[in-house]
Formats: C-alpha cells, structure tokens, sequence
C-alpha cells in the first residue's frame, strides 16, 4: 500500500472523485506557493496526496515552513495532515497506517501479522496489533511497539531469522512426527496424545465433527490439553498398559495416566451408551504440575469463554457442553485477543498426590463421578483386556499383532458397526504438500479388510456389527451398484469436500480438508472384500445367515451389471476411470467367495462360475503387460502399481506360475525403497512426491512367503515394525528420506497389513483358497 495506507491498488487515480481531484489540485498550488524559493525544499505528488519533505532544509528554513503550512493549508477543509520524521504531508483522503494494515490484514484472513516501522505515521499500527502479533520498532524514541531494534540492518536480519523459522517449521521439524502420537478411545470417542502429555486431536460431538483440540493441524493456537510437570522436564517414557487403550507418560516426579472412560459401558452389550465422553487423566505427582485447559471448538472458528468454578472449568458459549473437571487445581484465565486459556496449576503435597484431571464433553456436569477413578480404570482396562483374551494372536511379534487388533477395535464404532479409515484429517503425504485427505469416514473396502482379520484373529463380533451397518447402506442405495465407497459412520453420505483455512496445516502442509471427493468415485474393487469377508465369517461360524445371502448376491449382482466398466481405482486418483488390474481381480474375488458362499447352503449358481472365468480371462488377457514382465495398473496404463500385487494375493494364479513370480520381482525393483513400498511412480497428477504404503509393504512381504522366500519376508516384516511410533502405532505412509511417518494415522490400512502378514508367517494366508 502506498500514502500511509490511502493508496491500496494500482486503479486508484482513476477511482479518486472529481471534487476531491479538484481540491487535491487546489492544495497543491497553495503549497508550491509556500515553498517556492526554499532551499532543499522537495515536493512529492501522489495520487491522493503532496508531501513536503524538509530534512535537507536549514534548520532556520525547516521551522518557518512548517509554521507556514501548518497554519495555512493544513486549515483548508477536507485536508489531513500526516507527521513523519521532517515530513509533513497533506491529504484529501483519510490516511492511517492503522486502518489500512488491518483491512489488509481481513482480506487476508490472517491469523496473526509483523509489522516493522521506524516513522512516527507506524504507530497507528503499532497501535492497532494484538494477541499473537508483532509489532518491532526500528531505532530510537517512544513507541507502542513491543519489540525494538537499532536500524534497518537489524530489521532485516529479523526477516531472514522469520524465514529461517518458518523453512524449519515447513520442514516438520518442530512437529511431532505423526507416528509418536498415542490413540485413546472408548469405542465411540477416539483423542491423540503426544509424547509430551498434550491431547492434540479430539473432535466433538463426533469422530467427522469439527475438532476441539486441533493441535495436530494448527499448532497450539488450534487448541490442546496439556499435562506436565511446571519445570518443564522432557518426559521419560510413554507406553500402553498392556492389552489395553490406556496410555501412562511419565516424567521425573510425574506420571499422567490417560484414557477413555468406559465404565458406563453395560457389560452385556459391550458398548457406549451414555452420550456423554470423558476423558480421564489421572496425576501422580511429587512436584507442581501445569494443566493448560484450550479449547477451540470448531477448528477455532468459534471464540468461548472460560468460567472458572469450584469444581474446574466451563465452556461458555460453544454449541456443544463442555466442561473440565479438577477441583484440586488452582486457575487463572489468559486471552490472546480472540481466545481465552485456561491456565491451572497442581501442588502436591504429603496428603495429597493424586489428582483427577477429567474433560467431559456432551454434558456440563462438574460434579464427582459415582465411582472412584481408579474402579473406573480398572473397569475400562478389563473391558480391553477380556476382548484381547479371546484372540488367538499369532507368535510371530506377538505384541505388535495385539496392539494393531486394539487399534482396528479402537477404530471400530460399536454405536453404528461401521469402522473409520482412520481417525484424522490431512496429515500429509508428502510434508509441505497437498496429499491431504480426510479419512475419518467409513470406506467399504478398508472395513471389510479390518473385520476380516479380526475374525481371522477369533472376534467375529466387529464383522457381524460392520455387515449389518453394511446391509443398510446397500439396502438405501439405488442399486448395489451404486453403492459409495465411503460413507460416514452413520451410512450417510458425506458432504461436499471443503477446506478449513484458519489452520495451517501439519507441518504446513495446507489444504486442512474436510469431507473426501472420493465419495462421488466408481470403485468397483469394493466388493471383492466385502464377500470375501462374508465367505470367511461364514466358515467360521459354521452357517450363513439370510444376511449373509443378501449381501453375497446384492455384490455379485453388482459385479455382474459393471465390472467391465472403468473406474477410479484402489488410489481414488482424482483422473478420468481406467480399467483398473485390481478393481478386476477384486470383481473376480467377489464372484469366486461368492460362489463358496452359496455352495455352502446347497445353492450353486453356475451362471457366477461363468462369470469368475470370464473376468480372470480378461484380467489375464488385458492385464499383463509383456514389455515390464509384470502385472500393471490398468489395461489402459500399463506401468508398475503395487496393488497389480493381488493377481498373486487372491490366487488367480498359482502362486508358482511365472507371470506372479516376474510380477513381485518387478514391483520389488522398481518400488521398493529402503524398508516400504511405493504405489506407483507415474504421474497423478498431484504436485510433490509421497511416502511408501505400509500395507504394499506387508503385501509384498504375503508375496515372499509365497513365493518361499521367508528369510526376506522376517526382514521386510522387522524393518515396518521398526517404523511403528514410541507406543508402537503407524501411520498411513512411511518417508524412507526422513526416516518419518506420513500420512492420516493409526491408519486401518498399516495394522490391517501388520495383522495379515504375521498370519502369513504362521501359514495362514487370507483371501487366497
């Protein structure tokens, strides 16, 4: 902007009004009237504006002007004067630094703003910066600036210390990596924790709702609740209770103890009933411990109020209730301009070392729960505990296969039986980029995948829960063909894909998105592990139900009326449908379990044995690609893809015969890095480069114990696992560069391939027959 804000584009002189033209021209006249004869004297013209700059002037000469003008056509009506350093300058437009910055800045949408100035005419600026600003005064004299430096060298090497800063912060550096962060959940309600005591993700009332601790995406101004010790201390340790979803993070002289509470929960169903959350945090502590209560309702978008009570703190003015319970602590409330903080302390002493920090959200009761925190732990952590005892874990890395189960359970909705993707939105795949997607909904393809391994592992529960969620969904859609491939977690279509722009992104990686285009997509891979997983639930239980049936036929059907049409594909690359390799060997899965399905209750269908033969001709005909030696991503892109893998996974040809072998050869060459395994390498058309997929890496490791070569698929299988996080979770991708996750997390997808490949080790191939 130029003129001391009064100048804001380069339109401006054809937009200035003719009387005010007119008496700019007046102005202007009397002033060269003035100063005509003056030595040193210089004489700007601008668009709306004459400044009189005096600094070369005598002394003597510099004070008789001033005097002149300042009686003369300073008075001229419609005339404003601006001070500078030797400068006078007469308008006939309004001009504030102040008001201009701040328009600037609301066109803008900025969160926070740096202005650095040296004249008298910045400090209605100054003035004007609030909160997070930043307001830096160049040289000497009085101010309302906050921060001072000597002279303009200074104030640059203030900009290069910002972009400096700011290249780091991009770089992720200060971020937590995505795979440190711990899941808590109750089975409707699911939070991240960090390493360092903060709930960094929470959303509220749902899991796809907007979130109250944004942390994750925006840095602390989006909102946390954190524990830690006053000093300061960087913690000791943090891990699962064992075979439960409680998390214990110590530090010298302090140990928070986190989780879901699910003591409400009736024993005999199993599930959250109460709609109301909470969120224990129990405190042993020999020292003072600092609580920072922020919440940002909304992604921060709506400003509340903290009211401080006997019992804790209250959210005033927020859609939903919430509240945080503590009254041992001792509170005090900050505001930064828009949000209030609530800022508590702990002080323990030798009567008193426990303390119950409880965030409940859904009601705004203060009052004590009925039963003493430590019965409602051990309730919640038997509630895990029993669910683990009836798995029948394989011994190949016993623990990592038990804590991916609990995280596919944790993901489970037991309220609705549908299973997320994951619990966040657009943690990125590649950092700084725009891979950012949500995945906090309900992808038909990676429930059924979740529920099949946990009936693999002897729960059955989450199958039957998932495929009746799943009958109501295909039931209301137009025809099962028609199905999404994603919904929310209540079988309702997602709405439209937005974009939150108050935050800034995981490590600045923007766009935070909200909601996923996918769901408009033809996928019609979906219903090769729908039935797959039917066929094993089947087996297991002995019998198929009249539910079963439905749903087999309602995906054979489907299959039967497109599967020769292209589609999106596994990747839901946002391109024009191809004919997708594995969306075909998905369609010949549906048919093939299909037809054990009905054969196991005396109903052959030989009109579906024609169909599994048509589609694995065509797949074997279209699908190969002779020049790459290799199975390719679709008839009509004929380059490597990870997931052209399932022509070997599904046992559409012998795991011995030479096409699957040059196949997995050929996938290991070209995408394999370092300890994970890319996609694919050709174009999509996004900007920027991502991670390798865990589960192509697990799947790669299925395709080794195929092809016999178990000593790679151990090491393969050692090396994911050494990328799972501090409480042994994964996410969604892995940076072989970095040496860091990436991606939404815990990702169903990375604990599905973890579950499927220590099977694999034991000998138990699923999909395969």
């Amino acid at each position: 902007m130029g003129s001391h804000g009064s100048e804001f584009d380069a339109d401006f002189l054809s937009d200035l009004e003719p009387a005010l033209a007119q008496r700019l021209r007046e102005v202007t006249a009397v002033i060269d009237g003035l100063v005509t004869g003056t030595p040193g004297v210089l004489i700007e013209h601008k668009p709306a504006s004459v400044a009189v700059h005096l600094r070369r002037c005598s002394s003597g000469d510099s004070t008789r002007l001033a005097t002149r003008l300042l009686t003369g056509p300073a008075t001229l009506p419609g005339v404003y004067v601006t001070y500078g350093k030797a400068v006078l300058e007469f308008a006939v437009v309004r001009m504030d630094k102040g008001h201009a910055f701040q328009a600037l800045r609301a066109g803008h949408g900025a969160a926070a703003a740096m202005f650095i100035g040296d004249d008298v005419t910045d400090e209605s600026v100054f003035e004007s910066l609030s909160g997070p600003d930043l307001a830096i005064k160049v040289g000497p004299g009085q101010t309302a600036a906050t921060h001072r430096v000597d002279d303009p060298i200074d104030a640059a090497r203030v900009f290069a210390t910002l972009a400096e800063e700011r290249r780091t912060w991009l770089a992720g550096a200060d971020s937590t990596p995505i795979e440190d962060h711990g899941l808590l959940s109750d089975g409707t309600t699911l939070a991240l924790l960090t390493p360092n005591g903060r709930i960094a993700w929470f959303c509220h009332p749902g899991v796809d709702a907007p979130a109250v601790f944004a942390e994750l995406l925006g840095g602390e101004t989006a909102g946390h609740l954190t524990i830690s010790p006053v000093s300061d201390t960087p913690p000791l340790s943090q891990t699962y209770v064992p075979d439960t979803m409680t998390i214990a993070t110590r530090w010298a002289g302090v140990t928070v103890t986190d989780y879901l509470d699910r003591s409400d929960t009736p024993a005999h169903t199993g599930a959250v009933t109460t709609a109301t959350t909470r969120l224990v945090r129990a405190v042993q502590a020999r020292v003072p411990v600092r609580i920072v209560f922020a919440p940002r309702p909304e992604f921060g978008q709506v400003a509340v109020r903290l009211e401080v009570t006997a019992e804790g703190v209250r959210v005033m003015g927020g859609a939903e209730p919430i509240v945080l319970r503590c009254p041992e602590a001792t509170w005090e409330i900050s505001h930064d301009g828009v949000h209030e903080t609530a800022l508590g302390t702990l002080t323990p002493t030798a009567q008193l070392r426990e303390f119950t920090v409880e965030l409940r959200t859904g009601s705004d009761d203060l009052s004590m729960h009925r039963l003493p925190e430590s019965q409602r732990r051990s309730m919640t952590e038997d509630h895990w505990r029993d669910w683990v005892a009836r798995l029948s874990v394989p011994e190949h890395h016993h623990e990592h296969v038990t804590r991916s189960a609990l995280t596919l359970k944790a993901l489970c909705q037991e309220r609705t039986g549908a299973i997320l993707a994951a619990v966040t939105t657009s943690l990125p795949e590649g950092l700084g980029g725009v891979r950012n997607w949500d995945y906090r909904y309900c992808w038909l393809r990676d429930a059924a995948l979740a529920a099949q391994v946990l009936v693999a592992l002897g729960s059955t529960e989450e199958a039957q829960a998932f495929l009746l969620w799943l009958h109501i969904v295909i039931a209301g859609a137009a025809a099962p063909e028609r199905v999404h491939p994603l919904y929310t977690v209540h079988g309702t279509p997602l709405g439209s894909e937005a974009v939150v722009d108050v935050l800034p992104g995981y490590a600045g990686s923007r766009p935070v998105r909200v909601g996923n285009a996918a769901q408009g997509q033809v996928q019609l891979d979906v219903f090769g592990p729908i039935v797959d997983l039917i066929a094993d639930l089947v087996r297991v239980r002995g019998r198929a139900t009249d539910d079963d049936l439905w749903l087999t036929r309602a995906c054979v059907r489907a299959v039967a009326t497109r599967w020769r049409e292209p589609d999106h594909g596994i990747w839901e690359i946002r391109d024009r449908p191809r004919h997708h390799v594995h969306s075909k060997v998905m369609c010949w899965l549906a048919v093939m379990r299909g037809i054990e399905v009905m054969e196991s209750v005396g109903q052959p269908q030989p009109e579906w044995v024609a169909l599994r033969d048509d589609i694995a001709a065509d797949v074997l005909e279209h699908g190969w690609f002779e020049p790459l030696q290799s199975f390719v991503c679709a008839y009509d892109r004929p380059e490597l893809d990870a997931a052209a893998l399932h022509v070997a996974l599904t046992g559409l040809l012998p795991h011995d015969d030479p096409r699957l072998v040059s196949t997995v050869e050929a996938v290991e060459a070209a995408l394999r890095v370092g300890p994970t395994v890319l996609r694919y390498r050709y174009d999509d058309g996004l900007p920027g480069r991502e991670g390798g997929m865990t589960i192509c890496t697990t799947w790669l490791i299925e395709c080794y114990l195929r092809a016999g070569l178990r000593d790679e698929a151990e090491e393969l299988l050692r090396q994911v696992l050494a990328c799972c996080g501090r409480t042994g979770l994964l996410s969604e991708q892995w940076d072989p560069h970095s040496g860091r996750g990436l991606g939404n997390h815990p990702q169903a997808y990375s604990h599905i391939g973890v579950i499927r490949a220590a099977l694999a080790l034991d000998g138990i191939f699923l999909s395969a027959r």
